[in-house]
């Protein structure tokens, strides 16, 4: 029995250390399987749950990597990695709070490490400030929209700019080709057309239900493209690939437009002048990441105050609250950027009722719908990421049946080829940024339908070269340690 023993701890170590070069090789879910091997020999070793934590949270897994740090802390009480790892997973989830209370005890632990006391220093810093804001906040009801006291006609442009221009009211093509092209110089354009594009956007978006129908007529086709998350050279690679957006030439942007990348206004501000130009020619979907809890963290809201000011920011929250949920393709395919429900019964006209108009909540078909995610296993088990559910085959199928749907397109994951089918066929998760944050790897994909059958045809594409502006430059200061 003895020998046994010994045997399981020597081939879990053995485990651990292939996880480890699987994870210095950032080939984070190859370093789960290894961890995961070597918990099932040994459970009782702190570090490997430790280490299966951190490689959780680099696959934005948050929720296991809370559970598997605090199942560290529960092996060996003094282990300050396992504090160490739930603190951050609690940070990346935005729970500064519970954050603060994991790295005061790192610093117990540890007391003359400077690493942690810097660490504590900042998430001190950073819920300090998250109470003074809420201390100072205004309530839903008090307040009023930020949009509705702007007008760009009032904003001067100065005679020395050179950047695209908009004569009059309406956005032209010609006006959206120059500003890519002095996006791709990394100029930004003036704060005047800024602000009509996202007011003109606003308009539009608001005036569509919770859940919009796409009509693509038989012989034309519709392109459906996952997150891009601020990869701009990215996204202009896409139009490359599969033709500037238009009427003739119709997408869908399945959210998670901004936050991680470092061109995030850039991409907002296409989208949203596309969307102006061809109103049924640029569909745009919410994802977890349309809001400011999120965008707040990952760096969005840096961009912004940086490239803008601090009144864009308030304007691109409330403009992301007026972006559709979903979108049915011929009433065949079904459209969102998580997934599905914790309940069975959902039904479209429940989507289309959802009242968007407001930050995400914690719980209910709101939230589930930005922030599920599939699972191999049939029936329903509780989300990796902390927030909403993992749901499967049969789940998938049932929702389909009730709203005599043929297929769910999601997105909100990335996978190592830019997409995956899953659920018998009836699923397709696509994710559109390659070598996501600059470390991943993986393919970036988008998905062609073709009327009247609209069989998927999936595209893979691989990264391009961008400029050198790292990948979190505007996030929150105190994530960016932990990246």
């Amino acid at each position: 029995m003895g020998d046994s023993s010994n045997s399981n701890v020597q081939k879990a170590e053995e485990l651990k250390l292939r996880a480890n070069e699987a994870f210095k090789a950032n080939k984070f879910s190859q370093a789960v399987d290894l961890y995961d091997q070597a918990i099932e020999l040994n459970s009782s070793n702190a570090v490997y749950w430790a280490n299966r934590a951190f490689a959780h949270t680099k696959l934005e897994e948050y929720g296991s990597a809370v559970q598997d740090a605090t199942k560290a802390i529960e092996i060996d009480p003094k282990y300050s990695k396992g504090y160490y790892r739930r603190g951050a997973a609690h940070l990346a989830m935005g729970k500064f709070k519970e954050a603060l209370k994991d790295f005061q005890q790192v610093k117990r632990i540890c007391p003359n490490d400077p690493d942690a006391t810097r660490k504590l220093k900042e998430c001190e810093k950073a819920v300090q400030k998250i109470r003074f804001e809420e201390a100072i906040s205004v309530g839903e009801i008090e307040r009023h929209s930020i949009a509705d006291s702007l007008d760009y006609h009032t904003i001067e442009v100065e005679s020395q700019y050179t950047g695209a221009r908009i004569d009059g009211d309406i956005i032209t093509l010609d006006f959206v080709k120059h500003m890519l092209d002095d996006f791709k110089r990394q100029k930004c354009i003036h704060k005047r057309y800024a602000l009509q594009i996202v007011l003109q956007a606003r308009d539009l978006l608001r005036s569509v239900p919770s859940l919009v129908d796409v009509n693509v007529p038989d012989g034309c086709h519709f392109t459906v493209c996952g997150d891009v998350h601020g990869q701009y050279f990215d996204l202009l690679n896409i139009f490359e690939l599969n033709g500037l957006p238009s009427e003739e030439n119709p997408y869908l942007f399945n959210g998670d437009f901004v936050d991680r990348g470092s061109f995030s206004l850039e991409i907002i501000l296409t989208l949203f002048a596309f969307k102006c130009l061809y109103p049924t020619g640029m569909h745009l979907a919410r994802g977890n990441h349309e809001s400011k809890s999120m965008n707040k963290i990952y760096g969005f809201e840096g961009e912004v105050k940086s490239k803008l000011s601090d009144t864009f920011v308030e304007l691109f929250a409330e403009v992301f609250c007026c972006l559709p949920l979903a979108h049915v393709i011929n009433k065949k395919v079904f459209v969102c950027h998580g997934g599905l429900f914790s309940v069975d019964g959902v039904k479209l006209s429940d989507i289309k009722a959802i009242d968007r108009f407001c930050e995400p909540p914690e719980e209910g078909l709101m939230c589930e719908i930005l922030w599920s995610d599939p699972q191999p296993q049939l029936g329903r088990g509780p989300s990796k990421r902390g927030v909403g559910l993992s749901f499967g085959a049969d789940v998938t199928k049932r929702f389909l049946d009730d709203n005599n749907l043929d297929l769910v397109v999601r997105s909100h994951e990335v996978k190592d080829e830019g997409y995956e089918i899953m659920h018998d066929g009836k699923l397709i998760t696509v994710f559109s940024a390659p070598n996501y944050c600059d470390q991943m790897g993986n393919k970036g994909a988008f998905i062609r339908f073709g009327a009247p059958d609209l069989k998927p045809d999936i595209v893979s594409f691989s990264a391009v070269p961008h400029p050198d502006v790292k990948p979190m430059a505007y996030a929150n200061n105190f994530l960016r340690m932990f990246q």
